[in-house]
Order: structure tokens, then sequence, then C-alpha cells
């Protein structure tokens, strides 16, 4: 090596390394280790013995495994919620009410479209029991089955058999139409509840329903034959509405001024006009009191039963249809003002000849959206259209899939859901088999097949208001007479009939107080709450802090980086150099100087004038220097021919 570049060596040694001045990663992690304020990490380095270096190894390894996992616990935790309960007490809005009869329409009204209907239902009732119980099985077993339908030409049994299913008689079922038994295929659904035990029964009945074309059926059992047949009225029932026109509809049902007999609200009287009207499908005229229609929402002052709404129902039990709902009363439901009222899901039944008392307590829920929950704010992010004419929630949300994948498979809506836009109820007419594909697809949606129940998603923001329901008998039996009697004066000229109990219900709905309870979700943590618990973790396990952390990314990231694409680069760069070079020539050998191999030690100093005079002679080698003197021309001239003998040098003689 030249001794310029042992001088450059050895200035570079002792210089400090950083970054990506060092030569090789291994150098770079040295030097980590020996500068870092991270204890482990020079302990590894400065250790003395391959045990405790061992040792300082595991602890250190030990500490970062601590660390990332205390700190993926802080991360996984940070989108937690911590829950906050606050009731205070104010003066409250009062929710919608909306009032429904159990019996949709006038039965001497809806009479003349049902009568074909009736009649085969009660032929087929005839068959099945008979009207009195006591002689029932006798007169089946008796009578034969097709006297029940002398002078009927069956028109919706043609459509939908009715059929008796035997113990023991597999893929055979007897006709109720014919009296003889008939093959069926299709796989049996059995509709009879799992929860409540039923008796084990000999002979169940059912239905079947076939696709349009009749390649695949279903047959519906039921475990009593009352309920088939009133699922089988149901059905047809569906159809004959869904083609009657709406104004004839609602003309059919309840007018406000029929089924609201009295009416106080906050201790003022009110009457028809504060209701507004809702047509149900299946409950025919509604009415709902403070709706968002009314030009302001009512709101209370003080609890109790006689700050709320208190009503008296005229139910008109002589106009039930006997087939449809088998029920005396009516439904209430409450509700926000902007809210589809579910009356046939969450709706509470009324008792005639009772007074029944609901007391109120308001809860509103506030809950974070993503990405603390899957909550949605409106709805509109939501892949499922709303056809209903109110806010998001999560039944509107479920119906509207349902209706939607049933105009899509079948062809029609079902009647007792809003029809989306272009579309038709389900009918004969139209649609002959629907209700095959009708009882499928809902078969399907219980069992979370349709994908309904996965894209719905709750709302982030609701109220609800927690019922408690109590009951007394109304009126009185000291009351009934005169109470009777005015009420029946009142209501002379809408009610042309003397009242009697079980035609009336009494409605009380109050706030039991004005204590709103609100409950809120809030971020259980926050940046700055995560950031300190991460300094916390690093502080305990590794006594660094976030300075470390940004120093550990340089180098263990940026600086290795570099280092690495520096090497790739300087063989990338030999290689095409090697590649470009031209091949090498032979040179004549020329004479070449010979060194001398003691010089060649290994010393980082370079020799000096007084150290190299003392240095060994080569071997076998002579060494250049000066030749001695000629001591001989030193000798002094005679200046004089005769010397003197005191100053005769000797050996001059």
């Amino acid at each position: 090596m030249a001794p310029g570049e042992k001088i450059k060596a050895k200035i570079k040694k002792n210089l400090p390394v950083t970054g990506p001045q060092a030569p090789t990663v291994r150098e770079l992690m040295r030097w980590y280790c020996l500068n870092t304020n991270t204890h482990g990490c020079r302990r590894i380095v400065v250790s003395r013995g391959r045990l405790r270096r061992l040792l300082w190894i595991l602890c250190t390894l030990t500490a970062v495994g601590l660390i990332v996992w205390q700190c993926a616990l802080l991360v996984l935790s940070f989108y937690t919620v911590s829950v906050s309960i606050k009731v205070h007490f104010q003066k409250l809005d009062f929710p919608a009410v909306t009032i429904c009869n159990i019996n949709p329409y006038k039965y001497s009204a809806v009479r003349p479209l049902l009568a074909d209907l009736e009649q085969e239902t009660r032929a087929a009732l005839r068959t099945l029991y008979g009207f009195s119980e006591a002689e029932a099985r006798a007169r089946r077993e008796a009578e034969p089955r097709r006297a029940a339908w002398d002078g009927i030409q069956p028109r919706f049994l043609h459509r939908i058999p009715l059929m008796a299913f035997r113990e023991g008689d597999r893929g055979q079922a007897t006709d109720f139409l014919t009296g003889r038994k008939r093959k069926v295929s299709g796989s049996i659904i059995h509709k009879a509840a799992d929860v409540v035990h039923v008796h084990e029964s000999k002979e169940v009945v059912g239905f079947q329903l076939c696709s349009n074309d009749t390649s695949h059926c279903a047959v519906y059992t039921f475990s009593s034959g009352v309920n088939a047949i009133q699922e089988w009225y149901k059905l047809h029932y569906m159809n004959i509405m869904a083609q009657v026109p709406l104004e004839k509809k609602i003309n059919m049902s309840y007018s406000a001024e029929e089924l609201l007999v009295t009416c106080f609200f906050d201790g003022v009287s009110c009457d028809a006009r504060n209701f507004t009207l809702f047509h149900h499908p299946m409950y025919g005229n509604c009415y709902t009191f403070n709706n968002k229609d009314n030009e302001t929402i009512h709101s209370t002052s003080m609890g109790g039963s006689e700050y709320g709404l208190q009503v008296i129902l005229y139910i008109n039990e002589e106009e039930y249809n006997p087939f449809l709902v088998s029920s005396t009363g009516a439904k209430v439901i409450v509700h926000r003002q902007d809210e589809y009222p579910f009356i046939e899901d969450v709706g509470t039944e009324i008792e005639t000849a009772m007074a029944t008392s609901i007391g109120m307590h308001l809860t509103e829920s506030f809950k974070l959206s993503e990405p603390y929950s899957q909550c949605t704010e409106d709805g509109t992010d939501v892949p499922i259209k709303n056809i209903y004419n109110a806010v998001y929630s999560l039944q509107i949300c479920l119906h509207s899939c349902f209706q939607t994948k049933m105009v899509e498979k079948c062809g029609c809506a079902q009647y007792s859901q809003p029809l989306p836009p272009g579309a038709n109820y389900c009918n004969y007419q139209q649609h002959p088999n629907w209700m095959y594909c009708y009882y499928e697809l809902h078969q399907a949606f219980v069992q979370e097949q349709l994908g309904c129940q996965s894209v719905c998603r709750e709302a982030c923001s609701f109220k609800e208001w927690t019922l408690t329901t109590s009951l007394a008998q109304w009126p009185s039996l000291v009351s009934e007479k005169w109470l009777l009697r005015v009420l029946t004066w009142d209501q002379g000229q809408q009610i042309k009939k003397k009242l009697n109990k079980t035609d009336l219900a009494k409605l009380l709905i109050f706030y039991k107080d004005l204590n709103q309870r609100s409950i809120m979700e809030s971020p259980a943590n926050t940046v700055e709450m995560l950031l300190s618990n991460f300094g916390g973790q690093l502080g305990l396990w590794m006594s660094c802090s976030i300075v470390c952390v940004i120093e550990i990314i340089e180098v263990f990231f940026i600086d290795s980086l570099s280092i690495l694409a520096r090497q790739q680069w300087q063989r990338t760069k030999r290689w095409w150099a090697q590649r470009q070079a031209p091949p090498p020539t032979e040179a004549p050998p020329s004479p070449r100087g010979r060194d001398n191999p003691v010089l060649d030690i290994d010393d980082d100093d370079l020799p000096t004038f007084t150290s190299a005079l003392r240095l060994p002679p080569a071997p076998g080698a002579q060494v250049p220097g000066t030749p001695p003197p000629r001591y001989n021309t030193l000798r002094l001239e005679r200046a004089f021919a005769s010397q003197l003998p005191d100053t005769q040098v000797p050996g001059e003689a």
C-alpha cells in the first residue's frame, strides 16, 4: 500500500462512522449499538463473554416482542367506544300515536267481494270439523266428504287444494274436495311452532303450492286445521284485495268519526281533525295522532295519565270478518313523527271492555358511525332503495329489500308492503303461481339467504319509547248503564245502534315522568392518549422515547437500504466496466525494481531516517551506498624540503 493510502486509511478508521457512510450493514449495526440510547442494544456489543451477550440478546428481543404486543393491543382497542347515560328533566314532545282496528274492513262492505271464498271456507270447515265440536269427529266419519260440497262450484280449492295428511301415508294425501287420495310430490314444510309443544296428531292439514311449470312443488302443513284454513284464506284474501282500488278500500274501512268516540289530550278536548289517515293494506284505515303533517307538534309539560292522550274507540265487533281475524280489539303503536308505523310487527293490542293504560319512558340513543360501528346516519350509504315515505330504519331496509327481491324473482309485489316504482301487486290473473314464489322467497329470507340482513344496517340515532301496559275493567258495573247510554246518544248520528261494552275500548297513553334518558357513545381513545400509551410502553420495556423510534427507522430502514443499494450499484458498475473493457494484450517484459522485503512491515507509521539506518540489509541483495573515502588523499604535502624531527609523521622516513 502506498504511503498516502495508508494515511487515508488510518484517518478514515479514526473518524466516526454515521449512517450510509458505513461500508457494510454489519458495521452500521455495530455503530448503532455503540451510540444509541437504548441500553439493551449497547450491552449486546460491549458485554464480554458469550453467555452474557446471549442473555442480553434474549432480554432485548423479549422487550421488543412485548412492545409490539402491547402496541398492537392499543391499536386494536383504539376504535372502541365508551357509553355515557344522561338523565335530564325537561318538557318533552309527545310522540306520534297510530291506532288501527284489528278488523281492516267492515264485513258488510267487503262481503260481496269475498262471498265465493267464504262459501268454500265454510265447506272446508264442515269437512274437517263441522260446526259442532261435540259431534265433529262423528260427522266426519259418518258423512261423506263430498256431501259438504254439494251445490258449490269450488274455484279457490282448484287453485290451491286443501289436503289432509295421515300418519304413515307418505307421498299421499286426502283431497278435501273429492275425498280421494292423491299423490303429493315436493318437499313438506311443517309450519308448527318449535317452542310450544303441540300434541301429536294422526292427521295434519295443509295445502300444496307449485311453480308455473308445476315442476317444483312444496306442501305446507299445519298441526291444526284451523291454522291451515286461516292461512289458506289469507292468501286468497290478499289476492282479491290487491285488485281493489285504494279509494274503494278506504271507503270500506272505518272512518275517523266511527273509530274515535271521545278524545282528550293534556286535559283539552280533541276530535277526528287531530288525526291523520294512514291506510295499511292488512289493517285498513289507521289514524295517527300528532303526525308530522300537523301544523304544530304537541308536547306535554307534566307526567301522568291526566296529561296524556285519552281516547275511547268504537270496535264494532259485529262487522268483523270471522275468517280473517280471530281476536277483537285495536292495535296501537308509538313512534316518531317521521317514522313508518309497523303496526303488524310491534303494535300493542287493546282489548275491548277494558281500559288500557300505557306509560312511556323516552330513551334517545346516539351511536358512532364508522369506523366505530356499522351504523348508518341516514341510509344513503345502504345499497337498498327505500320504498317507504319515511325516514330510514332497519325494518324499512329489510322490508324494502324483500319487496325488491319479490319484484325481481316473482314479477310482482307482496300485498302487505308498499309498491316499488313500476310494480303491481300479485294476483291470479297476471301471476297465477305467485304464492309458491312468495313462500319460497320468504323461506330464503328467514334463513338469511337473500343477503338482506348482511346489507341492511342499524340507524345511528333513534328514539325508543319503553311501554308499561296495565289493564282495568271498563266500564265498571255501577257506571255501565249511564255511560253507555250517554255514549250512544253522543254517537247517534255515526253509530245507529245501542252500544254495549264489548264494542268499546278505552286507551290512555302518557309519560310516566319527564325524565329523558340519553345514551351516547363517545370515543374511548384519542390520538393523544394513543401516543402517550406508546411512549409509556417504550419507556417501560426499552427505556427509549419517540426520538429513539425515529432513529431506529432511520438506521434500520433508510441507512440500511442506502448501503445495500450502494453495494448493488458498485457491483453493477464493476460488471459493466468489465463488459465494456477491451481484451488485455500481452506487453514485453520490462525490468522491474526490487523492493526490500524487510521494509514491508505491518506498521501504520512510515519509517523515519533514524529507523531506516537500523534496518538490517536484505538477504542476498547489495544495499546501494556511498563508497568509503580514500584516506591517502588527506595526506599533507610538504611545504618544505627538510622537515623538523619533531614534526615528522611516523612512517615517513
